[in-house]
């Protein structure tokens, strides 16, 4: 589908630090889904300190790493970072509810996520131009 929008190619300089700045929320978004598979002691203690019961420690890892992955594929890189800000969104939401500032994470993880994709997807910048 042509929508009309023409946008200045990517450069490489700014593909590679889309990336850079896209690779912090992904290490640490597959970090934390890996560790929900295999459930150690420390994530069982952080579901019950954050009053969500054990069995929804699986389905929340599949759906981390889920959104995760579409978030790396540049074909579904903008449905996996609409996703991602759902998820972020939840876990903002679950710190703010029992009043830890841990909630500072999910947003900036979010933020950086965003910035990167931006950065390496042309088409997101023909979306949301900056202008001087």
């Amino acid at each position: 589908m042509d929508t009309g929008i023409q946008a200045a190619p990517v450069s490489k300089k700014m593909l590679w630090a889309g990336w850079i700045v896209s690779a912090l929320p992904v290490l640490m978004l597959i970090a934390s889904g890996v560790g929900k598979l295999m459930k150690p002691p420390v994530v069982l203690e952080g579901f019950a300190h954050l009053g969500y019961p054990e069995h929804l420690i699986l389905g929340l890892g599949i759906v981390e790493l889920g959104c995760t992955l579409l978030y790396v594929l540049p074909q579904t890189a903008v449905l996996g970072a609409i996703l991602l800000t759902g998820y972020f969104g939840g876990a903002t939401a679950t710190h703010l509810r029992i009043g830890e500032w841990a909630f500072i994470s999910p947003v900036v993880l979010g933020m950086l996520a965003w910035l990167g994709l931006y950065l390496r997807d042309v088409r997101l910048r023909a979306l949301v131009p900056l202008r001087n």
